[in-house]
């Protein structure tokens, strides 16, 4: 019984929430954890909800959905790989890496605005600095890659930027502590090669590689 009228007090915390009670006899602590619908993405309604381009997939199978996701993941990319090969292709735009970049992020942030227009939950989840530090590392990332192309060309890039889950893995090993088996390490190496020979294949210009332009990428 006094647990029950402990429970039911007042003071008890309300759900959601973490707080600290002090009385001159007890301390209470009440913890509850989010659930995975109050964790997400504000726009996605339920835990089985797939949006792509503001298109709910829930009511499609799951290996439609999968297919759906890759397939638009292949297109996009190589519609991006190969308008910036176009791009830079072009005479006298090598140096210009930043400006493109200027203008990619002034995109992303025009569609994020109108995103955020359309979403009814509008509450931030993720702290501001942590916005921050993404962004400015995603700005970096992509500033240096495309001003690499000034020193390399398209096909040296790619080579790079195909192998660049080896360097991500090895950094979960030392950063994370994470444990990668022989499957793992397969996987990734068949996955760098054979993205190299898929985009290369084809390819009649030789690769380029400048220091410069290495330690860029």
């Amino acid at each position: 019984e006094k647990q029950a009228e402990d429970n039911n007090s007042p003071e008890c915390s309300e759900p959601g929430t973490m707080d600290l009670k002090f009385t001159s006899s007890r301390k209470y602590i009440s913890i509850s954890v989010p659930s995975k619908s109050q964790a997400m993405s504000p726009h996605i309604k339920s835990v089985d909800d797939v949006v792509v381009l503001g298109m709910n997939l829930s009511k499609f199978s799951k290996p439609t959905q999968f297919f759906v996701c890759v397939s638009g993941v292949f297109m996009f990319y190589l519609i991006y790989g190969y308008l910036q090969e176009l791009i830079f292709s072009v005479e006298g735009f090598k140096p210009f890496g930043w400006y493109l970049t200027l203008v990619q992020f002034g995109f992303y942030s025009i569609f994020g605005l109108i995103e955020l227009q359309l979403i009814q939950d509008k509450r931030r989840r993720i702290p501001g600095k942590t916005y921050m530090i993404i962004a400015f590392l995603t700005v970096g990332t992509m500033g240096l890659s495309n001003t690499s192309l000034g020193y390399l060309n398209y096909p040296t890039q790619v080579i790079f930027k195909c192998c660049k889950l080896i360097p991500v893995m090895i950094g979960g090993v030392f950063i994370q502590g994470k444990r990668y088996n022989i499957v793992d390490v397969s996987a990734a190496l068949c996955m760098s090669l054979g993205l190299i020979w898929f985009t290369l294949a084809d390819s009649t210009v030789a690769p380029n590689f400048n220091l410069t332009g290495k330690v860029m990428l």
